[in-house]
């Protein structure tokens, strides 16, 4: 029988989000019962922190566009436990990745806030998709994609809670892109990929392959035997019987997974760790024997213990035993969904045995299981999933093999490319991939961690398959690069950005009528500077101290890479306490009106007071002949934008922030300044 065609209004799976929205649709009554059909100018699949980004710009750019998402909750990791941005160099993070720590600072009462609960991240992701009133298929994840030579026609979906063929859905999109952590699209695509750490050979590297290094490394002399000192008697859990190949070579192992914890000590709010289904503290043999070498006195030696608003954290693996479950994902890439739900369980037991673990088995020291027993699992999070973060933190799966391929050079500035789209914003950074015996002692293989990469561009070509491949697909997550690179890409701002980039790409592919990768990539850029929120409003202006509207006088001098936080490459200090030392930012206005200034602050005592901070500094703007002068103290004022207030200026007027020292000992730094229009 032929499908009858109609309208369908509010097609938000489970009630989400009701809006009134118009998509073509349509019902088959043929051996998919409740087939259906959606016809869309973009579909982006993956509802990650990069994938609600991606819609909602490509929504911005005037497309109709289908969100797919295989679980029940929108942006990933960002959502899923990560709420503590691990980014030093927050000054490369622009556009919607921007805005969405602006939105969460709004929600707590701050102009930006990089620290969050994970229900406030989800709240302020939905916000975007009822803002721009995006379309989200919920619970639906792909099966097959269907391509026309080197195009991709439609994907077909499978309900991921009921027998796919219950609620087959088909979608038609001119441009897909695929924003999963795993790839899924690109694969079924048929999109080249590869997985694992290649060779340094190939691609003229140092850090990829396999790595055997002490970082996070268990001491010498624990036994990996069940019995210990006898070979025979097996391994214990999570190692593998897996030889310890020559450093740089490749394999095809991942580096670890886990789940980023979200605890609280608020007893009103506490539900307490019990015992899980299927508890082995078997799993947990290889840590007391850690502890025989190197005993334990504090809760947060087992664990990278991050602190949220209200009273909750964002814990994260420490040590060479604690939350990642090494070596315990592989052949995830290649293994159909049900053993990857195998895998995922796998992980959570081993999480959340591991918590139980600390606070219960008389093995750990009594000190230790009475600081575990203060902590227990939000009410107020993760309520759909018995307050379980439902993401497990993938932190590589498959990587495409792309029209071009971001290597360790990029990393190190000796690649630079014309094109780039973002910027990759974090170390050379992977964690351990596999357990291994070496020497008769158990030994952690994998880890790279190289701190000396500033922020680097990526290519637009990383995200675009071969041309001879799929020209209407994007693949901004699992994007193409080396392991090497891909370590220092890997951070859920640079995923937003790149999703962002992508949404506006797709847009103009469509609107040129042209491959993705034949577009001309300037547009995006343009895009990006001119219009970063993709509202038309007038873009802000940031002046760093090496900018050339910057000029000073008396005794200042440049420090790079000392401190942490600081915007850019470096910052101006000076130790001068005359107060006749001055900075001046000035940013020439183009557009008249109010603008809200700040003032970065980086005063940060590194290294152990080696640069101790002067105790107050002062601080003047400058509109016309019109100076606002007040003296601020340091010690409230860390890592963050300083508000300096709101000023008027006049088009065609510099707006001015002068910086000079308050007459009192200390260094005074001078970094940058921001002018954000209302």
């Amino acid at each position: 029988m032929a499908a009858s065609t109609f309208v369908e209004r509010d097609l938000f799976s489970n009630g989400r989000d009701p809006i009134n929205t118009t998509y073509q649709h349509s019902i088959s009554t043929g051996s998919h019962p409740q087939q259906s059909i959606y016809s869309v100018d973009i579909c982006v699949y993956g509802g990650t922190a990069s994938g609600v980004i991606a819609a909602y710009a490509a929504k911005k750019m005037g497309k109709s566009v289908l969100l797919v998402e295989p679980g029940k909750h929108l942006g990933g990791m960002v959502s899923g436990g990560l709420g503590r941005m691990d980014i030093p160099a927050k000054w490369a993070v622009s556009g919607l990745a921007r805005d969405f720590f602006r939105r969460v600072g709004q929600h707590y009462g701050v102009f930006e806030k990089w620290v969050f609960e994970p229900h406030v991240a989800e709240k302020v992701f939905r916000n975007y998709v009822t803002e721009a009133r995006i379309q989200v298929l919920y619970d639906f994840r792909i099966f097959k994609a269907n391509m026309d030579e080197t195009r991709l026609e439609h994907i077909e979906l499978e309900n991921t809670t009921e027998p796919f063929d219950v609620a087959h859905k088909i979608v038609n999109a001119e441009v897909f892109i695929d924003c999963s952590y795993e790839g899924d699209l690109m694969a079924k695509a048929g999109i080249t990929y590869t997985f694992g750490r290649e060779s340094n050979e190939k691609y003229t590297e140092t850090f990829n392959g396999v790595q055997f290094s002490e970082r996070n490394q268990f001491p010498k002399g624990v036994d990996p035997y069940i019995v210990a000192g006898d070979s025979s008697s097996g391994l214990l859990w999570g190692i593998d019987n897996d030889v310890l190949q020559e450093n740089g070579s490749e394999d095809t192992h991942l580096q670890a997974y886990g789940y980023r914890i979200c605890l609280t000590d608020d007893p009103n709010n506490l539900l307490p760790v019990s015992r899980p289904e299927n508890y082995d503290s078997n799993r947990y043999e290889l840590l007391v024997r850690y502890w025989q070498k190197r005993p334990i006195h504090r809760l947060d030696e087992g664990f990278s213990w991050g602190i949220l608003p209200n009273r909750k954290t964002d814990i994260n693996s420490r040590g060479p035993f604690s939350l990642n479950v090494i070596g315990q994902n592989k052949n995830y890439t290649e293994v159909d969904y049900f053993e990857r739900a195998e895998l995922e369980k796998l992980h959570k037991a081993y999480t959340q045995g591991l918590l139980y673990f600390y606070g219960h088995d008389v093995r750990v020291p009594e000190k230790i299981r009475e600081e575990m027993k203060k902590w227990g699992y939000p009410k107020d999070e993760y309520v759909e999933d018995q307050h379980w973060s439902p993401q497990l933190y993938i932190r590589e799966s498959r990587r495409m093999l792309g029209e071009y391929v971001a290597t360790e050079s990029n990393c190190r500035d000796e690649a630079r490319v014309p094109d780039g789209i973002a910027l990759a914003a974090y170390t050379i950074d992977s964690h351990h991939c596999r357990r291994i015996v070496v020497d008769g002692m158990i030994k952690n293989e994998g880890e790279v961690h190289f701190e000396e990469v500033k922020p680097w561009p990526i290519s637009y070509r990383t995200i675009t398959p071969r041309h001879e491949e799929a020209q209407n697909v994007l693949v901004p997550v699992c994007l193409s690069a080396s392991h090497v690179a891909f370590g220092s890409i890997r951070i859920e701002p640079v995923f937003m950005a790149l999703g962002q980039a992508a949404g506006i790409a797709a847009a103009i592919a469509i609107d040129d009528t042209l491959a993705v990768q034949t577009i001309d990539y300037q547009k995006i850029q343009d895009i990006m500077h001119n219009n970063p929120l993709l509202d038309g409003r007038k873009p802000e202006i940031v002046v760093d101290n090496q900018d050339s509207q910057v000029s000073h006088e008396g005794d200042w001098r440049v420090v790079a890479d000392e401190f942490p936080y600081q915007y850019g490459n470096d910052v101006f200090l000076s130790a001068d306490t005359t107060g006749e030392s001055v900075v001046r930012f000035s940013a020439s206005i183009a557009n008249s009106g109010n603008y809200q200034v700040y003032l970065w602050c980086t005063n940060y005592e590194w290294e152990q007071g080696k640069y101790p901070i002067a105790s107050k500094v002062k601080i003047s703007v400058v509109n016309g002949g019109h100076r606002q002068s007040r003296i601020f103290t340091t010690a409230m004022i860390r890592n963050d934008w300083l508000p300096l207030g709101t000023a008027y200026f006049e088009k065609g007027q510099d707006a001015v922030v002068e910086i000079q020292s308050a007459k009192v000992p200390g260094v005074v730094v001078a970094d940058a300044v921001l002018f954000v229009p209302d």
